[in-house]
């Protein structure tokens, strides 16, 4: 087993005992919930005459189900309605801090953490939202949780968790014009497969994250849940406490070089010992397009579709029926299938600095005849951020729809939603079957950069002809 890792020291800080089954009774520092998966745990202390354990341990706000055009209450969609009343209701009635629409730190549940300093190296994070492995760029443990876990930490402030293994995965040297923590993340996953971190948390480590900014490394821990990894993380660095320092709940004067002292210590020791290590070289990862119905469904897009016979025997079947689904042959290339829809947002790449990626591409251009492309900023705080600097503009100009913060099309739990057999160049993180809100629509995964391309030409292109 690991030892000495940043993963162990945090684990064992956190470890409240070991129940009879094995388990461990881990500590939560910090429970993050929304109004999707938090209704029914609500309900569960109700039925069980419970208390919030520790109510300013838990910070709330709603994502999901927001619409992004028209905010106004009550939502004309009616289960959203009732969703957010039940959210609002249950955080009075339980005294917890909720970020509501209009309150200016409202958004994806996953971007204002962050962005309030709310996330911290050290901790321990739940979230009911698979995607809470994002918190790990900041040397946070995070995990996504179900819903009767969720009822666990609130009534106990503990989760009963088995150990995990630390498989570290180490990128060296400079990215290539062009190339983005997503295509990182998802040249990982192509190449190790969506069960390749199960039983595993990934720690991200060398120079190429060394050189990444906190919002890239987010971007990255992210879709470590992708690669089958229960959490991913990076050791904290100056990187990090620059990132923090200032923001609304990080420590303060003292406080802060104590913190800081604190924080350094935590960091994986230099000879600690990781269950795997796996190495990759940043100059061979190039802009990465998924083509199936898994996010290690991935090419770059210079590459062909792979014929099942160039394929390991295990991942042929799902191949063949992402090629039925996806329309796609086996052989032809990404580069030139033609997109309906582009969607720029979601906690993995709803970032200030993704839209300015995404800007620098749109910025006088114009988007292709017949395409609809839309741009939803993480937080009500990135979208005021992103208006300062005049992205917002930049886009609108473009003929990109400019929108409110929110989930929107990652999930389209919400209006946002493929119709048909659209195809649509995401900057989310899953191309699941009917994952974008139709039951046919189709979802390739690529960055901010390159959905913007794909907007201006119609087609999967490479971004690097526009740079």
């Amino acid at each position: 087993m690991s030892k000495g890792t940043l993963f162990d020291k945090v684990w064992d800080l956190h470890t409240v005992g070991t129940l009879p089954s094995g388990l461990t009774q881990l500590f939560i520092g910090l429970h993050l919930i929304h109004e999707v998966t938090s209704p029914q745990a609500f309900a569960m202390l109700r039925e069980r005459g419970l208390k919030v354990l520790f109510p300013q341990r838990t910070v709330a706000t709603v994502d999901h189900i927001v619409p992004t055009e028209n905010q106004a209450r009550p939502f004309a969609d009616s289960v959203a309605e009732a969703m957010i009343q039940a959210l609002e209701q249950n955080c009075q009635e339980n005294n917890l801090t909720f970020y509501n629409i209009g309150s200016g730190n409202q958004g994806i549940v996953h971007v204002i953490a962050p962005e309030l300093g709310l996330t911290q190296p050290g901790m321990t994070i739940a979230c009911g939202d698979s995607h809470t492995s994002s918190h790990g760029a900041f040397g946070a443990i995070a995990f996504g949780i179900g819903t009767s876990q969720v009822r666990d930490v609130l009534a106990s402030q503990t989760l009963a968790l088995s150990k995990l293994k630390v498989c570290k995965i180490e990128v060296n040297g400079n990215l290539k014009p062009g190339v983005y923590a997503k295509d990182v993340i998802l040249h990982v996953i192509r190449t190790l497969g969506v069960k390749g971190g199960v039983g595993y948390a990934y720690e991200f480590a060398g120079t190429t994250f060394e050189q990444m900014n906190m919002e890239e490394r987010m971007t990255v821990c992210n879709m470590a849940i992708e690669g089958g990894a229960r959490c991913g993380y990076v050791n904290p660095d100056q990187v990090t406490y620059d990132y923090l320092q200032g923001r609304d709940f990080a420590p303060k004067g003292a406080d802060w070089d104590q913190a800081v002292a604190w924080w350094n210590s935590i960091k994986s020791d230099a000879d600690a010992e990781y269950d795997n290590v796996i190495v990759f070289n940043a100059a061979e990862i190039p802009p990465t397009v998924t083509w199936g119905i898994t996010p290690g469904q991935g090419i770059g897009v210079n590459q062909f579709i792979p014929k099942p016979e160039e394929l390991p025997e295990e991942d042929r079947f799902i191949a063949e029926e992402a090629y039925r689904y996806m329309d796609l042959l086996p052989g032809q290339p990404i580069k030139g299938t033609k997109i309906d829809v582009c969607f720029i947002g979601s906690c993995t790449n709803g970032r200030l600095s993704d839209l300015r990626e995404a800007a620098k591409i749109a910025q006088g251009r114009r988007v292709a005849e017949g395409i609809k492309a839309f741009v939803v900023p993480g937080s009500e705080r990135v979208k005021q951020a992103a208006e300062a600097e005049g992205l917002d503009k930049i886009f609108e100009a473009a003929g990109f729809e400019w929108r409110e913060p929110g989930c929107s099309m990652c999930l389209a739990m919400n209006p946002d939603k493929l119709q048909g057999r659209q195809i649509s160049a995401s900057s989310s993180n899953r191309n699941f079957k009917g994952r974008q809100g139709s039951a046919s629509g189709r979802t390739l995964l690529m960055s901010p950069a390159m959905v913007a391309t794909a907007a201006i030409t119609g087609e999967v292109s490479d971004v690097r002809d526009l740079l």
